[in-house]
This record gives C-alpha cells, structure tokens and sequence, in this order.
C-alpha cells in the first residue's frame, strides 16, 4: 500500500472515530434510531480512506450518512462532508461539491426536522451552526489551492523535461558536427584511395589484391553508414519526417504570402533514399524561407531535376539581399546536410539580379 493511501486510511479513521465520541456525548433524544445513527457516523469518516479514487462518490456517501445521522437524532457538525468536499475540488469536480454542498444547504435543516428535536425556526438556527456557509467555503478554497499549486508543480516538471529534451537535443546536433568534421574527410581519403588504385591496376592489368578490395568495399560502407548516422541525430523526432512529396506543399505555402512561387519538376522519378528526400526538403524550405524573410522577391522558381544518379534541387529568386549565413542556420544549415550525403551546394547572387541556392545530391549509394 502506497503512503497516500496509508495517510487517508489514517485519517478516516480519525475522523470516524471522532464523529463516533461526539454521537456519543452529543445531546440527544432516544430513538429506535440509534444504531442506524452510529453506523452513519461511521460509514461517512471511513468513506474519506477513497476520497483520491473516487471523490465524487466519496461526497455523496459523506453527505447522506450526514443526512441520515441528523435525522437520526445526533447533532453532530458534518466534518467528513467538509473532508469530501476538499478532496472533490482538489481533484477538480467543482461543479459536484457547489451542486452537493447546495444540496446539504438545504437538506441537513429537513434532517433536523424529522429528527424532531427542534421546530422550524430552531432547526434552521442549528442547520447553520453544523453547516456553516464558511466552514464550505473554506474547504472547497484549500482544495483548489493546492490543486492549482499541485498544477503549477506539474508545469515546472514539464518545463524541466522539455529543458532536457531541447539540451539533448543540441547535444546530438554538437555530436553531430564532431563526427562530420572527425571521420568525413578520414573515410573520404581512405575511399578514394582505395578506388584509385583499383582503377589504376586494372587499367595496367594487374590483379587487384582482395584487401585492396576490401579496404574499398569497407570505405564504402563506412562512407554510406556515417551518412545514415549523421542524419539520424539530426532528425528532431518531435517533426514527422518529410520528402520530396511535401516539396508542393512548401511552394503553395509560399504563394500564401504573396510571392510568386512556381515548382518545376523534370527527369525520371527513380528510388530516391529517404535521408535524400528529407535533405532536398529542407533546402527548398530554407530557401524559401530565406527568400521571404530576407530577400524582398516577388517570383521565386522551383526546379527538381532527377538525373542518373543524381538529384539536383535549384531555387532562384528575383530579390536583392543575401542568404542569411549565420552560423548554425540559413546556408550553413543547408550546406552542413548537403556534405554529410556527400553532395555539393552552390550559393550565390545571379548575374541576371537575385539570389541562387543549388544544390547535387547523389541518389547512388556506390
């Protein structure tokens, strides 16, 4: 059993037992009605031991065994109905405890009529003496105190997580950028070395050693596994993951803010690699974005060429400044992605006026 559940077992306990010791030196008229009052007293403290599991059932029990012991004679203050009332609007039900509390209001002075222990006036007198409006007040008021506090505990929590995340995060774009600017350059020498002189001795027919071979096969999976691994902690995993088939959305967005966008696609749809397609999104994005942020254009083309081999991605614009080129964003963003598939980028001002981002992605793993 959990520690909260001990401490409301506790308590209900406490509170049956100190309605039981006010029943029993409650003044009183004798009634046939005594056991049933006892076992009201009872039943409504050890109700509160499921105030957390289930409040609103917890309110209603709490406020008929109050009814049924003040008709049975026992003038005792309704405290576990307080109790309830606390819990319910801690949990959130409002609306239960102000509509239950209503109804108290209005019944605990008919129990005292049918207690026969005061007329009318009397009993209306006593109904605000066990049910003060304040004592209801007070209690739904530290309910929603600490739900509220409870709440903001529950912001915090999540403002720390998404800290965490966000710093995680950057963590793997920093790790990223190691492993690029570390092992890229190494695996791409050790590659085309190793192709070199396999070319070379079949050209001067030698036979090619197998560990040549094999140096070459594995500089060539390296090459293709590091691109996987680099674009794997790049990806933010709280975006779906985006392609080539997304590219029109982009440019109807676009034209949505008044820019002339037009899309041209061209070539043979072949199989185009994931990592690839997530890449070509992202430059035809930031370089829209870049031309609607910075460049005052009014046209902007589009162009998807697919080529043997090779996916070139070519967006021009009409306007007069630069691509931003702030460190971590903009063009070194896109030129950073573009050289972990092994591709090429060009950016730079059109002699013909405005701005040109070109960019080769190789589609051919070998």
């Amino acid at each position: 059993m959990s520690r909260a559940r001990i401490g409301d077992a506790v308590i209900a306990a406490g509170v049956a037992a100190a309605l039981l010791v006010a029943g029993l030196s409650a003044t009183r008229r004798p009634m046939d009605l005594d056991v049933l009052g006892y076992a009201a007293l009872v039943a409504g403290g050890l109700a509160l031991a499921a105030r957390r599991r289930a409040p609103v059932v917890v309110l209603a029990v709490t406020a008929g065994c109050a009814l049924a012991y003040q008709a049975a004679g026992f003038e005792v203050p309704v405290v576990a109905y307080l109790f309830a009332v606390y819990a319910a609007v801690r949990a959130g039900h409002r609306i239960a405890a102000v509509v239950g509390s209503v109804l108290m209001l209005a019944g605990v002075p008919l129990a005292l009529l049918a207690s026969g222990l005061h007329d009318t006036g009397e009993a209306f007198t006593q109904s605000r003496d066990v049910l003060q409006l304040a004592w209801l007040i007070a209690a739904g008021a530290a309910g929603e105190a600490l739900r509220q506090a409870e709440r903001r505990a529950d912001e915090a929590e999540r403002t720390r997580e998404e800290t965490a995340r966000r710093r995680a995060d950057e963590e793997r774009l920093h790790i990223a950028r190691e492993l690029h600017d570390s092992l890229t350059h190494q695996i791409s020498v050790i590659k085309v070395q190793a192709e070199v002189a396999v070319h070379l001795a079949r050209r001067r027919g030698e036979d090619v050693p197998d560990a040549l071979l094999a140096i070459r096969d594995a500089g060539r999976e390296a090459a293709r596994e590091l691109r996987a691994t680099l674009e794997a902690l790049r990806d933010d995993d709280r975006d779906p993951p985006r392609g080539l088939d997304d590219v029109p959305d982009l440019v109807r967005r676009a034209r949505t803010t008044g820019l002339d966008a037009q899309l041209t696609i061209e070539g043979r749809r072949d199989d185009v690699p994931a990592a690839v397609g997530r890449t070509a999104y992202r430059i035809v994005q930031e370089s829209l974005t870049n031309v609607a942020r910075h460049a005052a254009a009014a046209t902007a083309t589009v162009r998807i060429d697919h080529r043997p081999g090779t996916l070139v991605i070519r967006v021009d614009d009409d306007g007069t400044a630069a691509v931003d080129c702030a460190p971590g964003v903009g063009l070194t963003g896109m030129r950073e992605r573009v050289t972990a598939l092994g591709g090429r980028l060009e950016a730079a001002p059109r002699h013909e006026g405005g701005f040109r981002v070109q960019a080769e992605l190789p589609v051919d793993p070998a």
